[in-house]
């Protein structure tokens, strides 16, 4: 949505069913964007063999979840790359971890730990995974 009010912007729509719409997307956009990042558990958890995990960004970021075993090593690292502001909660938008390592090899059950990283905001949470 937020291209569009930049198309929108970008276009000097003058008419007043123009400027009407665009204020609505505006609108829309501020009702869909939150107030704040929030780091939601994976669902479902516990899983076999793969997760979706959720989070609301608040301003667009570069996104980062780093994936651990209990030993506190590093298992997965899933760089999104540069995100835009908005809910991701639901399967299509949400991150998506297979469960599997780094070379492709499916994780042992046990409880696993996830760190989110998106601008100054840094959170962790724990997985579970079951086979």
């Amino acid at each position: 949505m937020k291209q569009w009010l930049d198309q929108a912007s970008e276009a000097a729509l003058t008419n007043a069913t123009s400027q009407r719409g665009v204020w609505y997307l505006e609108c829309l956009l501020t009702a869909l964007t939150p107030r704040e990042a929030v780091f939601l558990p994976n669902f479902p958890n516990p899983f076999n063999p793969e997760t979706w995990i959720r989070c609301h960004l608040a301003s667009d970021s570069d996104v980062h979840i780093s994936i651990y075993d209990a030993k506190g090593i590093l298992v997965r690292q899933l760089d999104l790359g540069h995100q835009l502001a908005g809910l991701y909660t639901d399967k299509e938008r949400a991150v998506h971890w297979d469960g599997c390592n780094e070379i492709g090899e499916s994780v042992t059950s046990g409880i696993y730990f996830y760190q989110f990283r998106a601008r100054d905001y840094l959170q962790m949470r724990r997985m579970v995974v079951v086979k």
